[in-house]
């Protein structure tokens, strides 16, 4: 198994890359249904685009933990990658913005690309090294459960801060 944790992680690079851009457009696709909205973008904040990786990583965790089973410490792994790619897209996004000025969509792209990337690249670290030690295995499963309450919750009723805040229309939510 330890040979290919390489291409699984690609595989789960490569649909969090295109599950994400899918969700990103699926909202407006589906005419806002309501129920789409739960997990896709429903507008251009930076917490919306932070959805659009939570829920590919999660769903293809879902999938891969059936064949991660001598894995203890899949899901503390899975919650770090999870936690890292989530975390680098806003720490790029207003590191840059707050630095340079307004992001050009190509650029927010690539920074979507890269915290994927790097999301994954940890996941495999972690995983080929089996460094990370899982003790309280529960606390993984209960913080990707919240993160997902979170993002459908903040969909509907977000808090009024500036990582909710629609770039474009300078609103919040739906």
């Amino acid at each position: 198994m330890n040979k290919n944790i390489k291409l699984w992680s690609f595989a789960g690079f490569t649909l969090t890359v295109a599950g994400g851009t899918l969700l990103h457009f699926l909202y407006d696709i589906t005419n806002q249904n309501i129920l789409v909205a739960s997990f896709s973008a429903v507008n251009e904040s930076t917490w919306e685009h932070m959805k659009l990786m939570f829920f590919p990583q999660f769903f293809f965790a879902l999938f891969q933990c059936k064949y991660f089973k001598d894995y203890k410490n899949f899901w503390c792994v899975k919650l770090t990658g999870i936690l890292t790619g989530l975390l680098m897209i806003p720490v790029l996004f207003y590191t840059y913005n707050g630095a340079v000025g307004k992001s050009p969509d190509w650029l927010n792209i690539t920074f979507f690309l890269m915290s994927a990337a790097v999301a994954f690249i940890a996941e495999t670290y972690l995983l080929r090294n089996d460094i990370l030690k899982c003790k309280r295995l529960w606390i993984a499963y209960l913080v990707i459960i919240l993160l997902g309450i979170l993002f459908v919750a903040f969909t509907f009723a977000p808090p009024e801060l500036p990582i909710f805040r629609d770039a474009i229309t300078g609103t919040y939510g739906i």
